[in-house]
């Protein structure tokens, strides 16, 4: 079954699966090299390579007694081309926005109390 996209934004929520994948753009690497610069486990760093791996993002291998990840770029094609979609559009001022939404909400208050 292929990740959906809320699988794979959800694996691109966090900063460590993040800083994972951006390390396995150079080359593949075996998991013990993939862990050594996070301050934790290697068991915390393995549950985010699982959360990368069920994304679809990464693919483990076992090479003699050493598991080796490697990055599936094309599993962001699809989370691309759905962002990419909004490029169409002007960026969104989201603090005029609020504005906008506030006066909006608060002049369909005052009318609902003139009736």
């Amino acid at each position: 079954m292929a990740p959906t996209l809320d699988t794979i934004f959800a694996a691109l929520s966090d900063p460590t699966r993040r800083a994972i994948l951006s390390m396995l753009l150079e080359d593949d690497m075996a998991v013990t090299d993939v862990a050594e610069p996070f301050e934790m486990s290697l068991a915390a760093v393995s549950k985010h390579l699982v959360i990368l791996a069920n994304a679809g993002l990464i693919t483990q291998e076992k090479r003699g007694r050493v598991k080796w990840c490697k990055l599936e770029p094309d599993a962001l094609r699809e989370a691309s081309v759905w962002m990419q979609g909004f490029g169409q559009f002007e960026p969104v001022n989201l603090d005029a926005f609020e504005r906008f939404l506030a006066v909006e909400l608060s002049d369909a208050g005052h009318r609902e109390e003139e009736e």
